[in-house]
């Protein structure tokens, strides 16, 4: 990569008008070309598809491809540039600026996930969702799509997970039968007024009960066996979703780096049913 600059900032300096400007436009702009063509370049310049192929052979590259092939090869790893991108998020969130202030909600919600992942009651979730015979799993009807999703990506690591909706206003899937072995996943929320009942019901009937809940939830040592607490909610938002999705997100990534070769066995295995019923025609 500074090679790459260094070839640009001497053509800035010695350059023929058109390869001056064709260096200055890339040194301003290296992160926006694996977007562009020569052809765009070109345009935005006002010189000719030529020139600007000429000018990327004198650098040494065959085309603009040759280029984006090297900024992907030579750029520097997220881990090095990370304090200088917080800094800056900092800095702009301080300034007022919507989107950096959003942005560095996100971080610190991340945060607080990553730190929960290492504590026993982490650990104790991801064994319980693993060793249970049933998982069921409920929320409000808003947050339907995510608890579908959570769902779908345990099925990766495991079989009978099931995501009840509570339409047929009974719970039957969960309590038609008793269930000593069974684990009920309750996605709590500000509106979801059935979780604490739910919860109660199924640690009567016998179910283990994994709640993941705001920080502040009295009735969750009660009646709940773990409880994954989402970071506080800011004042603004009317919803945790964005901490809700991630929480699941990773806590699905646990459970299956946790079944480990089960895991990846029936990943393959879902993925040649996808292949065999994705393609098979109507009759």
């Amino acid at each position: 990569m500074e090679d790459l600059s260094q070839k640009l900032r001497q053509y800035i300096k010695i350059g023929t008008p058109a390869e001056r400007r064709i260096a200055k436009y890339f040194s301003e702009h290296l992160n926006e070309l694996p977007f562009e063509t020569a052809s765009s370049v070109a345009d935005r310049l006002e010189l000719s598809p030529m020139t600007v192929g000429r000018f990327l052979r004198s650098l040494g590259y065959h085309g603009l491809d040759g280029i984006k092939v090297h900024l992907k090869e030579n750029a520097p790893s997220l881990t090095s540039q990370l304090p200088n991108i917080l800094e800056q998020l900092q800095k702009d969130a301080s300034e007022g600026r919507p989107l950096a202030t959003q942005i560095a909600e996100q971080v610190e919600m991340l945060q607080h996930i990553y730190n929960l992942a290492g504590q026993p009651q982490w650990h104790d979730a991801v064994a319980t969702i693993l060793s249970s015979g049933n998982v069921f799993i409920t929320s409000h009807p808003s947050l339907a799509g995510i608890g579908r999703y959570f769902r779908d990506r345990l099925t990766f690591a495991r079989d009978q997970v099931l995501f009840l909706d509570g339409a047929n206003g009974s719970y039957i899937e969960l309590f038609g039968e008793p269930s000593e072995d069974g684990l009920l996943v309750v996605i709590d929320s500000p509106g979801f007024v059935t979780s604490r009942l739910l919860a109660r019901s199924a640690r009567r009937a016998g179910c283990k009960v994994l709640l993941v809940t705001g920080q502040f939830t009295e009735w969750a040592h009660e009646f709940a066996n773990i409880t994954l607490s989402l970071p506080p909610q800011r004042a603004n938002s009317r919803e945790n979703l964005s901490a809700i999705m991630a929480l699941l997100e990773y806590l699905a990534i646990s459970v299956a780096h946790a079944a480990g070769e089960t895991a990846e066995m029936r990943t393959r295995r879902i993925e040649e049913l996808q292949g065999i019923f994705a393609q098979a025609p109507l009759r």
